[in-house]
């Protein structure tokens, strides 16, 4: 299934990013009458958000995978309300990195249309908004595929000002004066600051006093271990166990972490993880827990959550396969009573994301606030010299 699914995903990507970068029709004109591309209507568009919303000279871009889900877009706009009321001196946007997800999301797919954007149309904006300060904020969980394009790809372009869209004085008044505040889990502490934190939310105290608790991260499939960040998952499982035998962490992508894979370790046995370049053998005793709660280690609640990890007429769901496995599980819960979807109906069966709690939330933010100090220093992003060779 996750073979299948990674191949129309890219097929998907490709078709997505060929719609996205399109040229526009006769009525996107620009007032001489040429045409102008979708590409360039959405940096007006941006542009005139940014330059309608800037209060301040300096800026915080979150960026997001993206969603297709109404829950998730609440839960982006539950974080960017709080890193507002967080840092009240910096101005906050969002955006998505996921071609699939901007133009879905535009089409409104399952629910009304909202415009997201890619990061290099908000940081082109950002740019010539004149911006004293610019903190790109990853809210991914591992420094994986989606993070190495933010870093390596996005913002690494806009500091090497890669479309001349910014003169030389502003670009040498940048220098140190940009920072990327890493994932959730970008070393092998964050995992075990965020095992302690879920392990102290009500419903998952709750949960795996009374049987077992996996959570379904995302992963990266082999080959594509950037930055060794697939290594978190193992070692967040590890600290989480340290707090309580019944945990288990998995993920959709990631070999020896699959579904099965984790209905393996609950029967127990000796294992051999290869991660990367890290190779391991892992011990598991026997678990003969009857129950189950399934938790997505995501930041927002959306397709995997709901199909990959949730959906009953699935039978390679996570769900399907540990009821088959004879273990009584839920996907769903009852008691999470802080939930970010608008919708949601108090009693309603819920699926709560790891942004959606307010204590991980805070493990971001403390990111960014680190990476708001190394403003100023070495440890911020410089500029190449644009004076001119002589």
């Amino acid at each position: 299934m996750n073979k299948i699914k990674s191949l129309m995903m890219a097929m998907l990507a490709i078709i997505a990013t060929m719609t996205f970068t399109a040229c526009g029709s006769d009525d996107d004109d620009d007032k001489d009458n040429t045409p102008i591309s979708n590409y360039d209507r959405y940096q007006k568009e941006v542009n005139t958000t940014v330059n309608s919303q800037k209060k301040s000279d300096k800026v915080i871009l979150l960026v997001a995978f993206g969603s297709t889900w109404e829950q998730a877009y609440d839960t982006f706009d539950k974080v960017v309300s709080e890193y507002k009321s967080k840092f009240p001196n910096y101005d906050v946007y969002l955006s998505f990195s996921s071609a699939i997800c901007i133009n879905n999301a535009r089409a409104g797919e399952n629910v009304a249309p909202k415009d997201y954007y890619d990061p290099e149309h908000w940081l082109t904006a950002i740019g010539l908004a004149g911006y004293k300060q610019v903190v790109v904020q990853s809210l991914q969980v591992i420094p994986g595929e989606e993070y190495r394009r933010v870093r390596d790809s996005y913002v690494k372009d806009f500091m090497n000002n890669r479309n001349g869209d910014f003169t030389d004085e502003y670009m040498k008044s940048l220098d140190r004066n940009v920072v990327v505040g890493t994932p959730l889990m970008a070393e092998e502490g964050d995992a075990k600051n965020l095992a302690v934190v879920l392990n102290q939310e009500s419903d998952i105290k709750a949960a795996v006093e009374e049987g077992i608790v996996a959570f379904m991260g995302h992963g990266n499939p082999a080959g594509y271990d950037y930055y060794g960040g697939n290594i978190r998952y193992v070692q967040l499982e590890y600290f989480l166990r340290e707090l309580n035998p019944n945990y288990y962490v998995g993920t959709v992508d990631m070999k020896s972490t699959y579904a099965k894979d984790v209905l393996a370790h609950i029967k127990g046995g000796t294992f051999n993880f290869i991660v990367g370049d890290v190779a391991m053998v892992l011990e598991y005793p026997t678990n003969n827990a009857t129950k189950a709660q399934l938790y997505p280690l995501m930041s927002i609640a959306g397709d995997h959550a709901h199909n990959d990890m949730s959906d009953p007429d699935d039978d390679e769901s996570w769900y399907s396969l540990f009821n088959e496995a004879g273990i009584e599980t839920n996907a769903y819960e009852t008691t999470f009573t802080t939930p970010c979807w608008r919708g949601y109906k108090s009693g309603d069966e819920y699926i709560p994301a790891l942004a959606e709690r307010a204590a991980v939330r805070q493990l971001w933010i403390n990111h960014t606030q680190e990476a708001i100090d190394k403003l100023g220093t070495d440890e911020a992003l410089s500029t190449p010299t644009t004076a001119s060779e002589e």
